[in-house]
């Protein structure tokens, strides 16, 4: 049967690319825009997109001591196993597998799609759905075949992503108008907010946690762990504050506060470029979301993988493939179960109710923190500084986060926790009867 295990062939900078590829995604797109209206002032914007990156910073840390205490595949679900929240750690996955990581994988097939059919017409409808599943069944012949192979694609696509926006913000700097930065609101206009602000640039911060679900497929990993996760948060908030001030320099402020896509509009004010600005902005969301879908398609899968070994989830999925030395049942499920989602949109949209719970036990996951140090076994290489300050800090973050998707659909993300565990709570019951408890999974040592 070949290696039953998956095995450490990731380096330094698959890991940054993974985190820094999973981060910078479409929404980067518009998301300038939307912190623009949200803050009010140009000087507020700006430092809306630092503090916003500074707010991640104790998140990561959190996760760089758990990731190098356990450097396992599988991420919050092993840390919450750790904890002694067994049952929190199986929901955590059961609602990541059928509402959180196929959909997002869908939902960039077809966003991919829809910036394609800008240039080919004839990509909607049927067609347009027949191309998303087969971005996807590429990306993923990839990420299936090998993961060092998938690791070499993932930092070749992300330095690809990334040159497109270096080229904005250089030509930003060289044609931007300094008056543009010095935009006071008229009275009654767009009121100014700080806290507004920052919360626009949240889910721009969210992903640089995708390297802990391959934890254990890193060489070296109580080294390269700490390193990619605090660096990828520094590179990505170097990279959207560059870019807020390119775009607010080179468009009229009070523009910008109407403007439905930023970036897109911004290009349109370099001299020589306003002819081809949308081609230029489409292209670059193409590359963008492809090296999202990447890296998800590549560190989704490891989750199921993880707890299929726990004896948590369906057996096969902690199937390796003999030859590739991929956890290839559990790709080949998942993706197939997105490919299905792509002929059903209305679904996915639902799905995204799901995301409520997803943040919860995101909060817990850094609460797991205080368990796990208890424990006889923890012996992280990392260890963050001034622990308990840097815990709250993160569980403060993380909080906000929640709350703030909370308001936007409170009745539909409580439905959802009570779906997942109405279905879960008695799946998990049978499994853990069935299989038993794992020999060394959750004994807290008080």
């Amino acid at each position: 049967m070949g290696n039953s295990t998956l095995t450490r062939k990731l380096g330094f900078w698959s890991a940054l690319a993974i985190a820094v590829g999973t981060t910078v995604g479409s929404g980067i797109f518009v998301s300038s825009g939307d912190v623009a209206k949200a803050a009010g002032t140009p000087s507020i914007s700006i430092l809306a997109w630092i503090i916003g990156g500074i707010i991640a910073i104790p998140q990561v840390m959190v996760l760089a001591e758990l990731s190098t205490a356990y450097p396992e595949n599988g991420s919050g679900y092993v840390y919450l196993n750790k904890a002694g929240w067994r049952p929190l750690a199986f929901l955590y996955g059961w609602a990541t597998f059928w509402a959180l990581d196929p959909p997002s994988i869908s939902i960039m097939a077809l966003a991919i799609v829809s910036y394609v059919a800008s240039f080919f017409p004839f990509f909607t409808g049927i067609a347009g759905k027949l191309l998303g599943v087969a971005i996807i069944l590429i990306i993923t012949s990839i990420h299936y075949r090998s993961v060092k192979e998938g690791g070499l694609f993932q930092v070749i696509i992300t330095a690809v992503k990334i040159i497109p926006f270096l080229i904005v913000i250089i030509l930003g700097f060289m044609y931007m108008k300094v008056g543009n930065f010095s935009y006071t609101p008229t009275h009654g206009a767009v009121k100014t907010s700080l806290i507004g602000g920052v919360s626009a640039t949240t889910w721009a911060y969210t992903g640089m946690a995708a390297i802990c679900f391959m934890a254990g497929e890193f060489k070296n990993p109580g080294k390269i762990l700490p390193r990619a996760l605090i660096s990828s948060v520094f590179i990505v908030m170097g990279l959207y504050t560059l870019l807020a001030v390119c775009v607010i320099g080179l468009m009229p402020f009070d523009k910008l506060l109407h403007s439905q896509a930023a970036v897109s509009d911004a290009v349109k004010f370099i001299p020589g470029l306003s002819h081809i600005a949308s081609t230029f902005v489409g292209i670059t969301a193409i590359i963008v979301i492809l090296g999202s879908l990447s890296s998800c398609i590549m560190f989704q899968p490891r989750l199921e993988y993880a707890m299929a070994k726990d004896g948590l989830f369906f057996k096969r999925f902690a199937k390796v493939h003999p030859k590739y030395e991929t956890p290839s049942f559990s790709i080949i499920i998942q993706v197939t179960y997105a490919c299905i989602l792509v002929f059903s949109s209305s679904l996915t949209a639902l799905l995204g109710y799901f995301t409520l719970i997803q943040l919860v036990i995101n909060i817990l996951d850094f609460v797991a923190v205080y368990k796990c140090r208890k424990r006889d076994d923890y012996n992280p290489i990392y260890r963050m500084p001034f622990w308990k300050i840097t815990t709250i800090l993160a569980i403060l973050g993380a909080s906000w986060l929640a709350w703030g998707t909370f308001t936007w659909a409170p009745w539909q993300g409580m439905l959802a926790a009570l779906i997942v565990i109405a279905t879960g709570l008695p799946v998990y019951f049978y499994w853990q009867k069935k299989y038993g408890r794992n020999k060394d999974d959750d004994q807290l040592i008080a």
